[in-house]
């Protein structure tokens, strides 16, 4: 991953893109983009469109949502406390102790997620698990009054936006989900050889995926691309209590991750599988019995239909404060891209057929 991709990458994760409050995340999306892309363009959703060779026939869009779960400012009591509705799910348990940021039209405002503390709670309310009704936001304000002069209902807050370096070039952050994608696809996008480029690509950071995959729906018809390769984070099982049995097994350092099943074109996963081999990118194999909650759910049923595919993140710790990825699986997944959209030209075809034998 070199210098400037890292930065951008860097950058993304510590600024914040609540779902319905992708903004300021899509301002450095375009800016990153017109660097390499021919064209940059925004639609009514948010989302934000990187084209290269965009008047070749056979077009190819990814996406990778650049939206992250957060929260809602849902009413203000007397005491100028912020009661809270989820944006995207959440582990309530995960939410407690932590410092956020109120995305106000001011600017942002510092609070923090209050609980009743352990030592006032009786033998019964210790067996609860807490419900988002059952934690507030305090900003330190006196009064309703003084609350609302600063927030108002509606307000988007994040968790406090992180990004910590590990070992073994890993990093932990609280919005990797998918932010990670959306950088694949835009580094996909960029790593693509223009002599060898025969198809129209874009790459399109979607918006609104944690609420029902909405971005990418009105994406994939601006496109109507032939193609379509979602880029999202997937679990792995290489830490306690993961069962592979259940989830797969998918290693953080052991590449991208290809999924088969109903949802994805089985030609498109072939060629996937092809394309890494040939060119000695490491990636590792997942299945998924039906469509997941991933932006291919709605390409693949576009118009009339999209060779879709799924190109995933490995990711330990979804949707809490602490996401790790590695940046190795990361450039594993936007080379895989790269050299695949540079395998396709005007007559490729992933029209299903039969095996011959």
């Amino acid at each position: 991953m070199d210098q400037k991709a890292k930065d951008f990458l860097k950058k993304v994760l510590t600024t914040p893109s609540p779902t319905g409050f992708e903004q300021p995340v899509q301002d450095i999306v375009r800016e990153y983009a017109k660097d390499f892309a021919d064209t940059v363009e925004t639609d009514i959703m948010g989302n934000v469109y990187a084209g290269r060779n965009v008047n070749a026939p056979f077009r190819v869009m990814m996406t990778g949502h650049c939206d992250q779960i957060g929260l809602s400012v849902q009413y203000i009591d007397d005491n100028g406390y912020l009661y809270v509705l989820q944006l995207g799910g959440w582990d309530v348990q995960n939410l407690i102790g932590q410092h956020v940021t109120v995305w106000t039209k001011y600017g942002p405002v510092p609070g923090v997620i209050g609980k009743k503390p352990i030592h006032l709670l009786d033998a019964e309310e210790r067996k609860v698990v807490p419900k988002i009704s059952d934690i507030w936001v305090d900003i330190g304000a006196s009064s309703k009054e003084s609350a609302a002069k600063l927030v108002r209902v509606g307000d988007a807050i994040t968790i406090q936006m992180t990004y910590s370096e590990l070992q073994n070039n890993r990093l932990a952050s609280s919005a990797t989900d998918d932010k990670s994608g959306m950088w694949v696809v835009m580094e996909a996008l960029r790593r693509v050889d223009a002599s060898k480029l025969k198809v129209a690509a874009y790459a399109v950071s979607t918006t609104q995926e944690e609420v029902g995959l909405r971005g990418a729906t009105t994406a994939a018809f601006k496109i109507n691309p032939h193609v379509g390769i979602a880029v999202d984070v997937t679990f792995t099982s290489d830490c306690p209590s993961i069962d592979p049995k259940k989830v797969g097994e998918i290693k953080l350092g052991s590449g991208a991750v290809i999924t088969r099943g109903p949802n994805f074109n089985p030609g498109v996963a072939e060629r996937l599988m092809q394309v890494g081999d040939e060119n000695q990118i490491p990636y590792q194999l997942d299945a998924s019995g039906s469509p997941p909650g991933t932006d291919a759910r709605t390409i693949q049923i576009t118009r009339e239909g999209v060779a879709t595919g799924l190109v995933s993140v490995p990711n330990r710790y979804m949707h809490s404060p602490v996401e790790i990825v590695s940046m190795d699986d990361m450039d594993a997944c936007a080379d895989l891209l790269a050299r695949f959209i540079e395998s396709l030209d005007e007559n490729t075809s992933f029209i299903p057929k039969s095996s011959e034998h």
